[in-house]
């Protein structure tokens, strides 16, 4: 496959000698034609096409094709094609192998910082000086010849070394089961891309991947064309090609005038046929792919050279007539760097936590250090009056290095590297479990936006309804028919007319299979409304399959589409004598207003005046719209041989028509959206309906659902009474008339997709609450794009929905149903309650390790926890805790309170108390077992031991009291509200018991068998059990301060708000400026396919790397440098913090791409 894109390219400009080769593999055309084809458009592209092959058909020929009955379906033929012309398939770049990731952790600085000092305290180790032995040096060399131990200083270094090797491993493995992860989330998106072809006359949906040169696709509105291809019959066809050229005018084709489509473009309007001309790198996105370098492995090679040629090779190879050309790659560029919308809430939170502890630890280590050095000094030269000889400098530097790493251990321990870990893995947790509720989560942030959703905008049809539509009522020659008539009961020239209008007059992919199983329903093809109508003729023991056959789809005049504006479709024939007929079917109250005759009892025409519409209006029709169905009015007009009417008159032409049929069509709720919602309105999230129907229709629906209860003051608007209300004299919307409306506003009928747009964008830019509200939409239309961009959280739905709109949602619903929302909510609190959870566990770690570590260092200028032993608490805080923590499965209570809001501080000051609570009683303990506890346990002192003095168990037992009371306090992390019952469901999380036990049972292994590199000597089971015994105590005192109410505590202050608006800097604004109309454009610009596969995870990837790289260096200062000098006047720090900065902002970077 690569060796094809590559001899793609490199004949590509010399299409001279490849005329004269023999046709490639028995076809007509070679792949060099067929490429140079594409570049064309317009009259030339028609030009070329006659000029080469006659027509479509020739072409068609050449490629051995039918444009009815497609390609036979046979294998070899297929792979034939796929070996002459490509596969439809762009390579994607290498994963990034195991050992990158391995280099990447590495650059973590303080790893740096302390694999430096390892080394150095390993090489002074092996330096043993002659005047070890003289007296000269002081009593600092004393102890040191105990049991041979001058041999044993390697110990230490090495051990570091190997725990700085552990953490690397675990966080490179860790990325790289994630980048597993999002591969396989990217697989099977593009597995469930398919697309209509017709193989031997059957219409077959196939993988988009399998699609080959010559086949027969069918596109229809909303589709994103999968590969180039040259249309050969078209219904009133627009193609939104600004993915390509960047113009946003809808490009209008016909066979006959532009017949030219390209991969990655939208169909906006009408349907078609195409024959497949270039697929995968040979089609004009995959050509611009090739160029920007996703095609794999020039990758590297070009990076260098990308910046000067760029532009100008996108212009040699940009066949579009376009000025803006060139810009192309600007424009991925660009949208690559502007954020989709804001930068999640969370990691602006947590960004900003991890900087301000970041900075406290670094002090704390500063300090740390230059008093252990200051001591050392003044006791040593000072107080005892020695001289420095050159003999001891080592001795003396082993000294200062060991103070070194223990400043450096407690700025390990005071840095929260687990925090984005933490993050990533309840994100990637629970968008796996996510799949299981039918939620394909496309973007990680979206998940826990959802949490904090105070608003969704939801559909009305498939979503709150089942999608499975049938006609009920119908209003039939003067007769209104409370259900299916009997044939026999309807006139035949109203039965046939009828048939005719609703076979002809609808999408002919639409259609009414056998069901699957036997007894169950038929199934269902294509548009539902349309399926509805089928089933009508099909209940009145008719068929429209053979009305369809006498009129095949290429034999239809000209057909007017249907469209969000027109909200009908109409459909010319030309009949037998030279005459043409008119089908029309769309809403009734419009529709109506265009009829001027209607059909009576007898088949025969009467007089259709505005006053019997209105009585029509009145008894018939908001019956039925009050009873929930959807009324649609089927019409027809004949107009007389001779004189062709001006078909592109629409309003003229669909006009003076002749009223069929009114039909009520019933769509009904789905049995568990009323509990869902009912669920959502328990949780503090509003509902409201935005739906296309007559409002009395949604009305009756919205009730059923239970989004408007009687005795509710409400609003049901339709689009255009809510257009007038939040409009000024000028037609301009104004923000503050909006927000009378929106506040009380459930249901909004009638409405067009701008209408959507406006009341997503309106509540969403309201400051009339005390917090921002949060927005999710879901949609499924083209039209409903901008919306979906627009909100928070846009859902898509996967099985009605059109490639557009998926395109521009942050999850795809599989299953279609509202209720999936539900448990997005559920799952978006739970990983904000994880977070919360994790940062109360660790807090309180890394408040008593640095307090302990400082004044340990400080009084008896040795820190009581080892730099491994550090190094091991880290490990269980960080990375265990947060797989144990962040993996805590989400329950129904977590419905029962309100969202969170968007500036709610991650540490609430429950969990403040908590901290600061149980920080106090691991603060006594430790200090006291430090300073009596040799009293205690009846055991020598481990305080004041010289360098390289064996493990004593006095240190022993204060490290193993320390990781026990982690242990407990873990259990006591799982509950952040001040519930009382810890355990509540611990059994429900496996990962949380194995990884308590497991940490136990290694703090066994360590203290037991650890010896000098551990720094741990063996305990006995009786100082073993009062080790437990005080670790237990942490629940014990948990109860205690959850008995003390938070309300009384005012002193505590709450910590990690969201960044404040004075605190966006500048370069945040501009991007927020043009955040607006970028939505808008983005829109427009539909994604190309490709693009969405390889962007969607390489932002993935950025995100997670940029995550888990949480003091990447090199990277981070790269990337937001801007900020850092914003954030703090860098000059006057020293270069850790900026480290420290550095590490909490790419973050924001990288959380704003996903």
């Amino acid at each position: 496959m690569g060796d094809m894109a590559n001899s793609a390219i490199e004949f590509y400009p010399k299409p001279q000698q490849q005329r004269e080769a023999p046709h490639a593999g028995g076809f007509g055309c070679t792949l060099a034609e067929l490429r140079s084809l594409m570049e064309l458009r317009g009259a030339e592209a028609l030009q070329k096409v006659q000029e080469a092959y006659g027509d479509v058909g020739g072409l068609c020929r050449r490629l051995k094709t039918s444009p009815t009955e497609g390609l036979a379906d046979n294998a070899t033929d297929l792979d034939k094609r796929r070996q002459i012309y490509g596969q439809n398939f762009i390579p994607p770049k290498q994963p990034k192998t195991f050992l990158q990731l391995v280099w990447e952790a590495l650059q973590d600085v303080t790893l740096i910082i302390l694999e430096v000092a390892a080394i150095v305290s390993l090489g002074l180790s092996f330096y043993a000086p002659p005047g070890e032995e003289s007296e000269a040096c002081g009593n600092v060399a004393a102890g040191a010849e105990d049991e041979g131990e001058a041999e044993a200083g390697w110990i230490e270094g090495a051990a570091i070394l190997l725990s700085v090797i552990c953490v690397v491993l675990v966080t490179a493995f860790n990325d790289w089961s994630k980048e597993k992860q999002f591969r396989g989330l990217q697989s099977r998106i593009e597995q469930e891309q398919k697309f209509t072809v017709i193989r031997n006359g059957q219409l077959l949906q196939v993988p988009v991947a399998t699609l080959v040169v010559g086949d027969i696709a069918q596109v229809k509105y909303g589709d994103l064309l999968p590969a180039d291809g040259v249309l050969i019959q078209g219904n009133d066809l627009k193609i939104d090609e600004s993915s390509l050229t960047g113009e946003s005018d809808h490009v209008r084709k016909a066979a006959d005038k532009d017949p030219m489509l390209l991969s990655g473009t939208h169909v906006m309007e009408g349907s078609g046929r195409m024959v497949v001309t270039a697929v995968g790198v040979n089609s004009q996105t995959g050509i611009i792919f090739t160029l920007l370098g996703a095609g794999g492995e020039e990758e590297e090679k070009k990076e260098k050279k990308a910046k000067k040629q760029d532009g100008a090779v996108a212009m040699e190879m940009q066949p579009l007539k376009s000025a803006e050309g060139g810009e192309l790659e600007e424009r991925e560029k660009k949208k690559a760097s502007v954020p989709k919308k804001e930068k999640s809430v969370l990691q602006g939170k947590l960004t900003k936590l991890a900087v301000q502890i970041g900075k406290a630890g670094l002090v704390m280590s500063a300090i740390t250090v230059i008093i252990l050095v200051l001591y050392f000094v003044i006791e040593t030269f000072v107080v005892q009056g020695r001289l420095w000889l050159a003999e001891c400098t080592p001795v003396y530097v082993q000294y200062f290095v060991k103070f070194f790493i223990i400043g450096v251990t407690v700025l390990v321990v005071a840095v929260p590297e687990g925090l984005p870990l933490a993050v990533t893995i309840s994100l990637a947790y629970s968008v796996k479990k996510m799949m299981k509720d039918n939620n394909l989560v496309r973007h990680l942030d979206a998940c826990e936006t959802m949490g904090n959703a105070t608003a969704i905008c939801s559909d009305k049809t498939g979503t709150l309804t089942t999608n499975r539509m049938t006609v009920v009522q119908s209003y039939l020659g003067d007769t209104h028919y409370k259900e299916v008539p009997a044939p026999t009961a309807l006139t035949p020239k109203i039965l046939d007319l009828l048939v005719h209008a609703i076979s002809i007059n609808s999408a002919y992919t639409t259609k009414i299979l056998p069901p699957e199983k036997e007894g169950g329903l038929p199934r269902q093809v294509g548009n539902k409304t349309e399926c509805a109508l089928l089933g009508f003729i099909l209940d009145l023991q008719r068929d429209f399959q053979p009305v369809r056959e006498q009129m095949p789809e290429d034999k239809l005049y000209k057909v007017y589409t249907f469209n969000s504006v027109r909200k009908s479709m109409s459909t010319v024939i030309r009949m037998p004598d030279g005459s043409f007929r008119l089908f029309s079917k769309g809403a009734s109250e419009i529709l109506l207003k265009k009829c001027s005759n209607i059909l009576n009892s007898n088949g025969e025409l009467r007089i259709f005046r505005p006053r019997d519409r209105d009585e029509m209006v009145k008894k018939i029709i908001e019956p039925m719209a009050c009873d929930g169905l959807r009324t649609i009015c089927i019409a027809y007009r004949d107009f007389p041989a001779g004189q062709e009417p001006a078909w592109d008159h629409e309003n003229v032409i669909v006009g003076d028509l002749t009223c069929i049929a009114v039909v009520g069509i019933e769509d009904p709720v789905r049995p568990e959206v009323p509990e869902a919602i009912r669920k959502c309105q328990r949780a503090g999230i509003t509902v409201r309906m935005v739906t296309g129907d007559n409002i009395n229709t949604a009305r009756a629906i919205a009730a059923k659902c239970g989004i408007i209860q009687p005795g509710e003051d409400f609003l049901c608007l339709e689009g255009k009474e809510f257009n007038r209300r939040i409009r000024n004299e000028k037609g301009e919307i104004e923000q503050e008339r909006l927000d009378k409306v929106w506040p009380k506003l459930r249901v909004l009928a009638r409405s067009s997709p701008t209408d959507k747009h406006t009341l997503v964008k309106g509540i969403i830019d309201s400051t009339t609450g005390e917090q921002r509200q949060v927005v999710a939409v879901t949609g499924d239309g083209t039209n409903d794009g901008p919306a979906l961009k627009k909100a928070d959280v846009g859902f898509a739905m996967g099985i009605a929905g059109t490639d557009v709109a998926k395109e521009a949602s942050d999850i795809i619903l599989t299953d279609d149903n509202f209720t999936s929302i539900v448990k997005a909510v559920m799952w978006g609190r739970n990983v904000y309650d994880s977070i919360s959870k994790f940062l109360q566990f660790q807090l309180t770690v890394n408040v008593v390790a640095v307090i302990v570590a400082f004044t340990g260092a400080c009084i008896t200028q040795d820190s009581p926890l080892k730099a491994v032993q550090m190094l091991w608490v880290n490990l269980i805080m960080d990375t265990f805790a947060s797989l144990a923590l962040a993996t805590e499965p989400p329950t129904e209570s977590l419905l029962l309170r309100k969202p969170y809001g968007r500036d709610k501080p991650l540490i609430s000051r429950t969990m403040m108390k908590n901290i600061l609570g149980h920080a106090v009683y691991q603060l006594t303990i430790i200090f006291t077992l430090l300073f009596v506890g040799e009293l205690f346990f009846d055991i020598d002192s481990g305080r004041n031991a010289p360098l390289h003095s064996p493990p004593s168990e006095h240190y022993t037992i204060i490290f193993n009291t320390f990781v026990m009371m982690q242990l407990f306090n873990e259990i006591n992390a799982r509950k952040i509200h001040g519930e009382r019952n810890v355990f509540d469901g611990i059994f429900r999380n496996p990962i949380f018991c194995t990884i308590v036990l497991g940490t136990f049972a290694i703090q066994i292994v360590i203290v037991q068998f650890g010896g000098k590199p551990f720094s741990c000597s063996p305990l006995s089971t009786e100082q073993w059990l009062w080790c437990l015994f005080v670790g237990f105590g942490e629940l014990v005192w948990g109860q205690v301060i959850a008995t003390i109410p938070t309300s009384r505590l005012k002193c505590l202050k709450e910590a990690g708000h969201g960044p404040g608006k004075d605190e966006m800097t500048d370069e945040e604004l501009a991007e927020g400026e043009e955040e607006i109309d970028h939505a808008e454009r983005e829109l427009r610009r539909g994604q190309i396919l490709w693009f969405r596969g390889l962007n969607r995870i390489q932002t993935q990837m950025e995100v997670v790397s940029t995550f888990k790289r949480s003091a990447s260096f090199q990277g981070a200062l790269r990337r937001r440098s801007s900020v850092l000098s914003q954030l703090h006047d860098v000059t006057n720090l020293s270069t850790p913090t900026h480290v420290i900065l550095s590490a909490a902002n790419p973050t924001s970077a990288a959380g704003s791409e996903s």
